[in-house]
C-alpha cells in the first residue's frame, strides 16, 4: 500500500479542535479536504502529519502555533478612534472587517473592543497564538 509523500494530492477528512474540545473546522458531511503534500496549501504541522500515512489509516496530531497559524503579535492589534471609521458602520466584538493598506491590500481584521470613542482590531488570523488538535483519516492518495 502506498504511502503519502512529498509532492503527492490526498484527500484528508479531519475535525479540528482547541485545546479546550471546542471544535473550530471540520469536512466531516463535506467533501474531504484536498491538496498537495510541500505546495504549502494547508498548515505545515497538518501537512506534515499525513506524510507517511496510508489510505484508510487515522490519526490524532497536535500542532502547536508555531507548525499552525503562528504566534499572536500584539503589534497586529491596534485601537482606531471610531471617527476613522465609516459612519454607517456599527462595529460589534467578533465582526470581521476589510482593511485596504498603503500598498493596495486588503487585510482581514476582527473587531476584539468597542468602546464609545474607539475600536479594538487585530489583524492576526483567529486561531494565531493557539495549539490546535486535529483528527485526521487520508481518504485516499489522488
Amino acid at each position: 500500500m502506498a504511502e503519502a509523500k512529498h509532492g503527492d494530492t490526498v484527500k484528508v477528512h479531519y475535525t479540528g479542535k482547541l485545546e479546550d474540545g471546542t471544535v473550530f473546522d471540520t469536512s466531516v458531511d463535506h467533501d474531504p479536504l484536498q491538496f498537495t503534500i510541500g505546495e504549502g496549501q494547508i498548515i505545515p504541522g497538518f501537512e506534515q502529519a499525513v506524510v507517511g500515512m496510508n489510505p484508510g489509516e487515522s490519526k490524532t496530531i497536535k500542532v502547536t502555533a508555531d507548525d499552525a497559524y503562528g504566534l499572536h503579535h500584539e503589534e497586529m492589534v491596534l485601537v482606531v478612534d471610531r471617527n476613522q471609521l465609516p459612519a454607517d458602520l456599527n462595529p460589534e466584538v467578533g465582526q470581521q472587517l476589510q482593511s485596504r493598506q498603503p500598498d493596495g491590500q486588503t487585510i482581514v481584521v476582527t473587531v476584539t473592543d468597542v468602546s464609545e470613542s474607539s475600536v479594538t482590531l487585530d489583524a492576526n488570523h483567529p486561531l494565531a497564538g493557539k495549539d490546535l488538535t486535529f483528527e485526521i483519516q487520508l481518504v485516499e492518495i489522488v
